[in-house]
């Protein structure tokens, strides 16, 4: 025994589902049947009948993760309304023709704003840089860029981007999880590991370019056959719009210290307006936001799967055993050694759906968080470095998805690019463990 009423043996035994899920993710399984499989593992080591599960799943789908599948079908849907009506692509295209790119210097900049701004708006890394590539692409080709310098480019930007835009899947999680408002990560958290990462980029891609100009083919030029993009009076009206509106409601968020629920009110609010004054009638955008949710339902089914899965390894005592087992190096190093630990087992021990792997490292870790009050600053530099890391050294969706975006074959390149990066965020991960003790 543990302590009075807590079996330790027991509790190891509900850590079964969380260490299959680990193990199924690495053999590359994808999260949704991977946490399916959990899910049924967790009830039978808890004695749940299939009422119960059932009722389970109800009370799932109004829990925080339920909401953040909801708000993740509703960003989809807001990015399916500024595709349509190309508030998107003029966005990229001011960016890229207001920097004047005539320079690879020049070039490697505007890539980093357009991605950056792109898929920080619209919280995918696949669906912001598959807007981005047939605009960028051209000029990058035009200028020298090798295909391997710019798919490095698409991955580290579009990873920040995912921790800096206000919407997106991890930041709406970051900020429900660490109970920071918005300002307060940004400043404190994650503007400092961008910072970290993009400086890290910037000489690593440049070394990249030259290692791989010499080696590119004649002929071969980033996306050289897709046509240059032209944008129209109605998405520049659209696009000043949407510039206007989206800033003044992240103001007002900000201002106000708005929840998480305010976020919903945001995507449908700036989808009907952006529509509308994009030329699109009211059906058309319902229509189009509906499309938009459509392709994230799998992920939306996912986080209701996911309360369940925590909620069972939870009950069968399955993170109080783990908080037993890592007493010994937390007594040795305090405060800092939480912080290290968490953000090191999900860097190297969890991967698979981003907002899965926050919870769960938060989960895991939430009775040393509050036996030991760290600092939630610290503690969303871990869950960043946690997230990002993982897809820096492995070569994942993300990683394979932007090389193809490129066009590049190079996997080497990034995984030179993505080593440097995952060192500095895990330096600076140890930096702020001890400055927060």
């Amino acid at each position: 025994m543990a302590d009075a009423g807590f079996n330790l043996w027991w509790g190891l035994i509900g850590l079964l589902p969380l260490l299959l899920y680990i193990v199924l993710v690495l053999r590359e399984m994808d999260p949704l049947p991977a946490t399916i499989i959990c899910v049924v593992v967790g009830a039978v080591i808890n004695a749940k009948s299939l009422i119960a599960v059932g009722t389970d799943l109800s009370k799932a789908m109004g829990s925080f993760l339920g909401l953040v599948g909801l708000i993740i079908m509703l960003g989809r849907g807001l990015g399916e309304v500024l595709s349509e009506t190309k508030v998107a692509h003029t966005l990229v295209y001011k960016i890229i023709y207001g920097i004047g790119v005539n320079t690879q210097k020049k070039a490697l900049l505007g890539i980093m704003l357009a991605t950056m701004v792109i898929v920080g708006l619209l919280g995918t890394m696949a669906g912001g840089v598959a807007i981005i590539a047939p605009i960028v692409n051209p000029i990058a080709a035009a200028v020298g860029l090798t295909p391997a310098a710019v798919a490095v480019l698409y991955q580290s930007v579009g990873e920040e981007a995912l921790t800096l835009g206000p919407f997106t899947p991890p930041v709406v999680t970051l900020i429900g999880l660490t109970k920071l408002d918005y300002g307060t990560m940004l400043v404190t958290a994650a503007i400092p590991i961008a910072l970290v990462t993009l400086l890290v980029t910037w000489f690593m891609v440049q070394r990249i370019q030259r290692s791989t100009a010499e080696k590119m083919p004649a002929g071969l030029a980033v996306g050289k056959e897709i046509e240059a993009f032209q944008p129209t009076d109605h998405s520049r009206r659209a696009t000043t719009t949407f510039i206007v509106l989206f800033t003044a409601l992240i103001a007002y968020g900000i201002y106000v210290k708005a929840a998480t629920p305010f976020v919903i009110t945001v995507m449908l609010g700036l989808s009907f307006v952006v529509g509308m004054v994009g030329g699109m009638k009211f059906e058309a955008v319902c229509k189009s936001i509906v499309k938009g949710m459509a392709g994230n339902v799998g992920l939306y089914l996912l986080f209701i799967l996911l309360e369940l899965f925590i909620k069972y390894v939870e009950t069968a005592g399955g993170f109080k055993a783990l908080t037993y087992l890592l007493m010994p190096l937390i007594n040795v190093g305090g405060k800092a050694a939480v912080v290290i630990a968490g953000g090191a087992i999900g860097a190297f021990g969890i991967s698979g759906a981003v907002v899965g792997e926050l919870v769960t490292l938060n989960k895991m870790f939430a009775a040393l968080l509050a036996e030991y009050h760290v600092s939630m600053i610290a503690w969303a530099v871990a869950l960043i470095v946690a997230t990002r890391v993982t897809n820096f050294i492995i070569p994942g969706s993300n990683m394979v998805a932007m090389m193809g975006f490129a066009q590049s074959n190079n996997l080497k390149a990034m995984l030179r690019n993505g080593v440097v990066v995952a060192a500095a965020q895990t330096l600076l991960l140890v930096v702020y463990a001890l400055a927060f003790r």
